[in-house]
């Protein structure tokens, strides 16, 4: 084994890696499978399944060699396809200090989760060949360009401007939160949206589910330092007390409110605090954690509540209200408690909290115009030649029935 393999960072990757896949799988299938409809928990459950094993494979055939290869005259945006389908990673092969084989298998899982966020935008109601093929393209065209140029360094253009996003603010959140609001736009609201009562049918699920996303994101946000060292710990403490910070926030604003704390309020503020932490948490520190935590939970409180029912569109699990929203506070206050004055690691040399809030904006604004193109070109692509949305008759029953032949629940 060659010397640079260090065994402790390669243990702690091989544990993250796992806390990453396990965020999807269980984690995300419980958040969404418990907030929807009793008649389609079952199509969460498999889409987020079917869309691990999809992506998986993209990522295997063409998906790292593109996110991550050297582009050669396109390196500012994508990669090539030298890796295609892993050529030259072997067990000897190195990436950093761990084998290049466990930083693949590392971001697929990234790779793995990005897609399955999205679906909640547009849960109960489209097609599961539609979401499928939707998803393949969407990976293909928004997913790996995003990625290329947050993560793959020299040359990308992310790194040219000197942005930080450290476990993927961009690359994961802003990038799914907006096909999210895009694709709700176009697929359009629930039958019978805002008019009927449509509650979650099993929060004890959607909470556990916001447990193990909070536990797996110790893996997502310390893993992305790809070492057992001080920049990992700093980055797992962050990562706790933004969502902690931003879990008593939603709850405080919830008993200022309605005079209770919900379930699902502390489930979802949990979730507003660790995605914007997100991009940060390899440079902030922990006063940078709480005023982080709490800024995301006040906008996404506001987006997933008022804004949503102002404009009438139907977001239905909140993946642009929680996700895209808390992916944009991240990333921009990160350009502000990344400096070394309001307690973060500091900023490179001649580089002014401006100036770094500047090139912050400028990769989210880059990020939504992006994923938002392409978003809407997949969308109206698959839409035409198979079909994204379900009869109505169809939503009614439920897509347990319809497109898995299952029920979750014995009717007695």
């Amino acid at each position: 084994m060659p010397s640079s393999i260090d065994p402790a960072d390669t243990a702690w990757m091989i544990v993250a890696t796992a806390l990453v896949l396990f965020m999807t799988l269980p984690g995300l299938a419980l958040f969404y499978g418990g907030l929807v409809r009793a008649k389609n928990v079952l199509s969460v459950f498999v889409q987020c399944f079917a869309l691990a094993g999809l992506m998986t494979l993209l990522w295997i055939g063409f998906g790292y060699s593109l996110a991550f290869g050297d582009g050669g005259r396109w390196q500012a945006v994508i990669g090539n396809l030298d890796k295609a389908l892993l050529a030259g990673v072997r067990p000897t092969a190195v990436s950093g200090t761990i084998p290049e084989s466990l930083f693949v298998a590392f971001q697929m899982t990234f790779a793995i989760i990005t897609p399955a966020l999205i679906v909640g935008a547009f849960a109960e109601r489209t097609r599961f060949l539609g979401m499928l093929l939707f998803s393949a393209l969407w990976f293909t065209f928004s997913y790996l360009p995003i990625c290329h140029m947050a993560w793959a360094g020299p040359g990308s253009l992310f790194h040219g401007w000197g942005v930080l996003d450290f476990a993927g603010g961009t690359v994961v959140h802003v990038n799914a939160g907006i096909a999210g609001l895009v694709t709700c736009l176009m697929v359009g609201r629930r039958s019978g949206y805002p008019r009927e009562v449509m509650r979650p049918h099993n929060l004890p699920f959607a909470v556990m589910g916001a447990g193990m996303l909070w536990v797996g994101w110790f893996g997502f946000n310390a893993g992305s330092a790809l070492k057992a060292d001080g920049t990992a710990a700093m980055a797992l403490l962050v990562t706790h007390v933004a969502a902690a910070t931003a879990t008593v926030v939603w709850m405080a604003i919830e008993l200022g409110t309605h005079g209770k704390a919900s379930a699902l309020g502390v489930a979802t503020g949990a979730v507003a605090g660790l995605v914007a932490i997100t991009p940060a948490s390899g440079t902030a520190g922990p006063l940078g954690a709480v005023a982080i935590g709490a800024a995301s939970a006040l906008a996404c409180y506001s987006f997933a509540t008022t804004i949503k029912q102002r404009f009438g569109y139907d977001d239905t699990l909140d993946v642009f209200g929680v996700h895209g929203v808390g992916g944009i506070v991240g990333a921009v206050l990160t350009g502000v408690f990344a400096a070394a004055e309001c307690g973060g690691v500091g900023l490179a040399e001649g580089v002014t909290i401006g100036g770094q809030v500047w090139a912050q904006a400028k990769s989210i604004l880059v990020t939504a115009v992006w994923s938002g193109v392409v978003s809407a070109i997949a969308f109206a692509i698959i839409d035409r030649f198979v079909g994204m949305r379900v009869a109505v008759e169809v939503e009614r029953g439920g897509l347990d029935l319809a497109e898995h032949h299952e029920q979750a629940y014995e009717i007695v």
